[in-house]
């Protein structure tokens, strides 16, 4: 990918640092090699995900959708907010998925172990990254924070290597599918749209948002219930021992600018 920007922007300064969500150590790694060669961060897309594999852990023992969609997300933006709280005009912008609507957050068995639907913890993962999303907005808000905003996408269906566990689905779903870079444009128009603001999600507009121009959608089902999002927020401090409420408060700490 790295080669393919070089090679369409020849002026362009690309960069590429291993990290891996799954592995709390190469996220914090990750980060400290980032705030040691920068000081500002314009832009934070929480983009990676895995959709459906067979029954997997993390490092930590955490399901891996569970556990790379969302927390390895949850975990990246504590080590990365400072420098987003710092820099003007921010955003952080973290990718859900269209089948938000279907996700339900079981806090008995969060790591799917007493029963594992591939498709039941994927819509689990992705409800929980726009529930992440809305709780930061909205903790941002009630601390006057200016900078980042948080602002959630979602890229309709599209036709990539994601389906690779569901060939049959792929097949089924195509006729409603739209290209890659149709299915970037949400993510995109979040990060670069000078009216964005936060709390927003962007999306497709066509036919139960699966494809189409990209357009403000609104959180489906669970999506919009802020209850429970304050809830994804506090098992998530708590699955990675990261204490990010506090994180938040140090952004507008005395002496911060």
């Amino acid at each position: 990918m790295a080669a393919g920007i070089r090679s369409s922007v020849p002026d362009a300064r690309v960069s590429v640092i291993r990290l891996d969500l799954s592995d709390p150590e190469s996220i914090w790694e990750f980060a400290d090699l980032y705030r040691s060669e920068h000081d500002s961060l314009d832009l934070l897309i929480n983009n990676a995900g895995i959709m459906t594999p067979p029954y997997g852990l993390t490092v930590k023992g955490f399901e891996l959708q569970w556990g790379v969609n969302h927390l390895g997300h949850f975990a990246l933006t504590y080590h990365l907010l400072p420098l987003l709280c710092s820099t003007r005009g921010s955003r952080l912008v973290t990718q859900t998925s269209i089948v938000h609507r279907g996700g339900k957050i079981n806090f008995r068995d969060i790591n799917s172990r007493d029963s594992y639907s591939p498709w039941k913890a994927y819509k689990q993962s992705k409800l929980a990254t726009l529930l992440f999303s809305r709780e930061m907005d909205a903790r941002l808000r009630s601390l006057g924070t200016e900078s980042p905003i948080s602002i959630a996408s979602h890229p309709g269906l599209v036709n990539t290597q994601l389906y690779r566990n569901r060939e049959r689905m792929r097949r089924w779903l195509r006729p409603f599918m739209h290209d890659i870079g149709a299915g970037a444009m949400p993510a995109l128009r979040a990060a670069l749209d000078p009216d964005a603001e936060g709390g927003q999600m962007y999306g497709p507009g066509g036919w139960m948002e699966f494809r189409g121009p990209t357009v403000i959608v609104k959180p489906h089902g669970k999506g919009r219930d802020m209850g429970l999002a304050s809830g994804v927020w506090e098992l998530s401090e708590t699955m990675t021992g990261l204490d990010l409420s506090s994180r938040l408060r140090e952004c507008t700490a005395p002496g911060r600018e």
